[in-house]
């Protein structure tokens, strides 16, 4: 499956002009990477991948309708998968974006 372009588009809207800000094929979707680090991706399987700190990955997927990533057969904390469903409006996706990028600019610029 591609990812969806209209939520692509969605996603720059959100970011503005973001500084640092990058777009690169990943995960087979695209990410939007700030200051090199993933904050949140058009996810090849549907809705977005979104990069948080480890740290609150229990209390999203307890709070939202996140799901923690399986990547290679291992969940991965601090990536969450999103459903389509969950970022319909623009204030769903806004707050995932958000999540993204502030965890993505808390870490050290590659």
């Amino acid at each position: 499956m591609a990812y969806d372009v209209d939520l692509a588009d969605r996603i720059r809207v959100c970011l503005g002009s973001e500084d640092r800000l990058t777009e690169k094929a990943m995960f087979g979707g695209l990410a939007f990477l700030i200051g090199g680090n993933m904050a949140i991706a058009a996810s090849g399987q549907g809705g977005v991948l979104v990069r948080v700190d480890p740290k609150e990955s229990d209390e999203l997927v307890r709070t939202t309708g996140a799901t923690v990533a399986v990547m290679r057969g291992k969940a991965m904390a601090g990536w969450l998968r999103v459903a389509p469903e969950d970022v319909r409006t623009d204030r769903e996706l806004e707050t995932w974006v958000r999540r993204g990028v502030g965890h993505a600019r808390s870490l050290p610029v590659k």
